[in-house]
């Protein structure tokens, strides 16, 4: 087949002009090359169809992503600054084991391990320098109690000042198991039919009676 298409003021004339029009009908695919060259390649692709758009998206949600996940991440890493850290690795890990144990007095909800507050800071070089003083785990946590009371500790430990916190919980379901098999009790043993009258039962014994 000829490499382009023949003008009709070409000297071969009318013929010539209809017989390629003929074979390109014949054979369309190869007239596609001719049709894309004169012209910037389609945006749909070989298949004739747009990309889908989450694709077209996908790199651009994928860094925005990326960067929440970077954003708000726990911000739990970043409060023990990197000049409370010991040198000592075994005493490092004992001091963040005892600081996930108490409780930041300012956050209240948070341990001084995972709190930013100027407090849970103080509190976090005060176990360090009580551990490197010789200090055991019991001891900084007591000497701690001793200074702020049990509140400080996030478990409160079981003792005569504490036993009320964690009785009452008991207590509660204790005393509401009992109240509800009382009242079921009651109920059950209640009559679920109404009583007769003086007159139904005169009625209800003469009948009987025959």
């Amino acid at each position: 087949m000829r490499g382009i298409l023949t003008s009709p003021f070409s000297p071969r004339g009318e013929g010539a002009r209809r017989a390629d029009e003929g074979a390109l009908r014949a054979n369309p695919e190869q007239a596609a090359p001719l049709i894309r060259s004169f012209g910037p390649p389609s945006p749909r692709g070989e298949k004739g169809r747009l990309p889908h758009p989450s694709r077209r998206r996908s790199p651009v949600l994928l860094r925005l992503s990326l960067f929440l996940v970077l954003l708000l991440a726990p911000l739990a890493a970043f409060a023990v600054n990197p000049d409370e850290v010991l040198t000592d690795p075994a005493l490092e890990a004992r001091a963040r084991h005892i600081s996930t144990e108490l409780r930041c007095m300012v956050c209240q909800n948070q341990s001084i391990d995972d709190s930013n507050a100027d407090l849970a800071r103080d509190l976090r070089l005060l176990v360090r320098k009580r551990l490197v003083d010789g200090d055991s785990d019991r001891q900084v946590v007591d000497y701690l109690v001793s200074r702020y009371g049990e509140f400080v500790l996030l478990k409160p430990r079981l003792s005569e000042k504490t036993w009320l916190l964690w009785g009452a919980p008991v207590a509660l379901f204790c005393v509401g198991g009992a109240a509800l098999f009382i009242y079921a009790r009651r109920r059950s043993g209640k009559p679920t039919g109404t009583l007769l009258t003086t007159d139904e039962e005169k009625r209800l014994n003469e009948i009987l009676a025959k």
